[in-house]
Order: C-alpha cells, then structure tokens, then sequence
C-alpha cells in the first residue's frame, strides 16, 4: 500500500464487479476533503474479504458510489489475542484502541476494576476508532468491541483455553519472555489494570488461577496505556506473528 493511497472499510461484502453506494460521510470525506474526481482510485476493504482496488462514481454533488474492480490483497487475519483493559478517560482511551488494533488484536474488551477511573465505555466511539487505526495502517481485519463486564464477572464466565497474560510488578519471574515462552501456541488474552493497579483481592484472585500468568513489564512503572502497547508487543514477538 502505498502512503498516500486513501483506503476505506464499507460494510458492505465486497467482489469484483460489484458497485457500493458510499454513507455520507465517507462521500464528503471523499468528494469534499480529500477532492476527489470521477473514475478515482482508492482501496477499499470489509473485514472479511481481503482488500481491493475501486474506482469513485459521482452521482451528484454529495453523492458517489464505488465500482469494485479486483483484490488488492487476501484476506489475512493477525494473532487469536484479544485485549482487556480498564478504562481511561476519553483521549488515552481512544489512544489504547488504536494502538491495540494497530497491534493486530482480535478484540477488545473494556474491564470494569475496583479502581477504574472511568466508569462510562462509549462503544460507537470506540468502534470509530478501531475503523479509522484499521484504514490508516492497513490492517485487513477489524477487532471486535465487546461489551464492558466486570473483572468478577469476566473472570468467572472465562474460557480456561484461553490464557489470560496480566502486568504484575511483583510476577515471579522477572523476564516476560522467559514467563511467556511455555504459553506455547494458542489463544490468548492481555489484561491490563487501572492507574493504580489491581487492589488486593483482585490480585490474590488472579494469581490463584490456573489460566492466567503474570509476567513482569521491567523495573520501570508504566501508565497503562504504555503498558499495553508493551504487554502487547511482547505476546506478537514470542507467541504472535510477528515471529
């Protein structure tokens, strides 16, 4: 893909041949900031069918439709990793969902702590912000946003196939990736705690449980958004794909 190449997800299923008529937001994004003319180029993608060439039809002034001509790219999805996060006020939240898609994560799931600061989860906005990380950075799939649930809740409704990986300051072993390395292949999890970390019955809970692991982010406090994207970075290296 090149830089400059404008690349849109439509939620329409996408094959060659077939013609979409664009929302109005994507037609004034379109025709009015990015000034676009007949017969103009750009990528589009679904989510589910790889990515392909179209060309923009104007219908009228604030109205256009996209002739699909033929795939760019197949249809690739990243690592089974879902993301689980209690949430942040309103900018570093929006910044951990891009980050998180940006990182190929399949999911993500805001996680309601003893001390989350904010209480409130604007889905639709997070959903935007996975959408607009995933057509800057070409990223073919889009995470699912899931519903916020307690970390009680989310805990005792848990899957055990699929191994939840937590920041703890205090993990036994000192190294993540000597912590992670016996994961092995697999689904996985990252669970990131509030701004002032898990409280004590949180945390005794989690480490009585045989599907989570706790691992150790070095010797340096991090803000959870930052922790995230290193959690996060870690799994792709050792178990992801970016092996």
């Amino acid at each position: 893909m090149r830089a400059n190449t404008i690349r849109l997800f439509v939620e329409d299923s996408l094959e060659a041949g077939g013609e979409i008529a664009c929302t109005r937001s994507q037609a004034n994004y379109l025709l009015n900031v990015m000034r676009l003319g007949d017969g103009a180029e750009i990528l589009i993608f679904d989510g589910q069918n790889g990515e392909w060439r179209a060309n923009l039809a104007r219908q009228k002034r604030s109205d256009c439709s996209l002739r699909i001509l033929e795939q760019s790219r197949p249809q690739s999805d990243g690592p089974d990793i879902h993301y689980l996060f209690a949430p942040l006020k309103r900018a570093r939240l929006d910044f951990i969902v891009q980050k998180a898609t940006e990182l190929g994560v399949a999911a993500l799931r805001p996680v309601m702590t003893r001390r989350t600061d904010a209480q409130r989860v604007k889905l639709e906005r997070m959903r935007a912000n996975v959408i607009e990380a995933a057509e800057q950075c070409g990223v073919l799939r889009i995470p699912q946003v899931l519903e916020p649930l307690s970390l009680d809740k989310l805990l005792e409704r848990w899957d055990p196939a699929r191994r939840i990986v937590y920041c703890d300051e205090e993990a036994p072993v000192t190294s993540p990736l000597e912590a992670l390395t016996p994961l092995g292949p697999g689904p996985l999890a990252v669970l990131i705690g509030p701004e002032g970390g898990f409280n004590a019955e949180e945390q005794s809970c989690l480490r009585g449980l045989s599907f989570v692991t706790p691992i150790s982010l070095g010797p340096r406090v991090m803000r959870a958004d930052t922790a995230g994207v290193a959690a996060l970075s870690l799994l792709n290296a050792v178990l992801g794909d970016w092996r």
